[in-house]
């Protein structure tokens, strides 16, 4: 017997629940609390299935019959009620995230997830926040590959090649999330890839002359500011490590006995820990520096002993002992050994070692596991004593 909206009503709860039919596997479930709920019962692909269709009375009688209906229209598809029903929810949950801002965010996270290195997170920031704010709130399914160029060219147009197509990367991997969680159909990004002027390859600005590098060696010596960010340039000197590598040095990484000084993963380029042996000269530069009490730093900021040198520390130094940003960089000190290294016809694969350097050659990557360490021990001796040779000579 088909129900009614007086006998539904009516019904009383029980000590246990029952179930009452409306016919063609429509049921209205009660519970003992005196809830009631619609079910309908089907088969698929052999097995019976219980489906939720909403609480009584927010979904009334004609509603219910009008849900199993249209259960039973999925069913003659051959479509399974219940995992449309899921698919629909997992839609509705995307579509209230749609905008640009709101899919990159999720990208940022997932990156903080992989525990990406904090500059390039500080760089992924940046173009999420600030370069791709005219998107913010775009429908993301609604942008298109014009409305990216737009943005792009104006970047490019400002001599901002690199930038440009580093966004354009960015771009490209929120919209392949996009993509995957059923928010955007196409990456309109990947249109562009041919579409932006290829960056000016422009090499970190580095001394190359001997001479010229041991006045710079000297001026070092004689500066009169806060002497923790040369010596710090010095070590990372004598060390050819990268600036932010030095910044970041700690004592728990040193091995006073071995002296030799190891760069955690999370702190390396290519994600890699790298071991540097010390020279004499490098050692006696960390013992001078070695902190006191419970601090970690070895070249601590001069406001807290608890954090970095600023990002800019060493280059400021080098402006205020007169060289341009277009003569010498902290980043071209790397570019200076390399040079003088291969000059005097050290072995390239024990310079690229020095260097942390991955090899471009995958097949030879996979299968030259050497780390040359007792040629890296002897070079870096001899690199140090070249730059106190480099620095006598006036």
């Amino acid at each position: 017997m088909r129900l009614s909206d007086l006998k539904i009503r009516k019904l009383k709860q029980q000590d246990k629940p029952y179930r009452l039919s409306d016919g063609w596997s429509l049921y209205l479930l009660v519970r003992p609390s005196g809830s009631k709920a619609w079910q309908f019962r089907y088969h698929f692909m052999g097995k019976e299935k219980l489906l939720s269709l909403g609480s009584y009375p927010i979904v009334g009688l004609a509603n219910a019959r009008k849900k199993r209906d249209e259960a039973k229209q999925l069913l003659s598809d051959g479509i399974d009620p219940s995992v449309q029903k899921q698919l629909d929810r997992i839609s509705a949950e995307t579509k209230a995230r749609m905008t640009f801002k709101e899919v990159a965010d999720e990208y940022y996270a997932s990156l903080v997830d992989r525990e990406l290195a904090p500059v390039t997170l500080r760089k992924k920031r940046w173009q999420i926040d600030d370069l791709s704010k005219p998107l913010h709130n775009r429908p993301i399914d609604q942008i298109s590959a014009a409305e990216l160029l737009h943005l792009l060219e104006a970047i490019e147009k400002s001599g901002r090649r690199e930038t440009a197509k580093k966004l354009r990367a960015t771009f490209s991997a929120v919209f392949r999330l996009a993509m995957v969680t059923m928010r955007a159909q196409a990456d309109p990004s990947a249109a562009l890839k041919d579409a932006l002027l290829p960056p000016k390859v422009k090499g970190r600005a580095a001394i190359t002359d001997e001479k010229e590098f041991g006045e710079l060696l000297r001026r070092l010596d004689e500066y009169t500011g806060w002497p923790v960010i040369p010596a710090a340039m010095k070590l990372q000197i004598l060390t050819c490590t990268r600036p932010g590598e030095t910044r970041g040095a700690k004592y728990q990484e040193f091995d006073v006995d071995k002296r030799t000084w190891t760069i955690p993963a999370e702190r390396m380029k290519m994600r890699r820990a790298h071991q540097v042996p010390l020279s004499r000269q490098a050692f006696e530069l960390v013992m001078e520096h070695w902190p006191e009490g419970d601090y970690e730093l070895i070249f601590p900021s001069l406001n807290s002993k608890r954090k970095w040198l600023s990002e800019n520390a060493f280059n400021t130094v080098l402006r205020r002992l007169g060289y341009s940003g277009e003569e010498v960089s902290a980043h071209g000190f790397r570019v200076t050994a390399s040079t003088f290294l291969n000059a005097r016809e050290y072995n390239p694969d024990v310079i690229e070692a020095v260097l942390a350097h991955q090899d471009t050659n995958t097949i030879r990557r996979t299968y030259n596991r050497t780390t040359y360490w007792e040629q890296r021990v002897q070079l870096m001796q001899e690199w140090a004593d070249l730059l106190d040779e480099l620095k006598s000579h006036k």
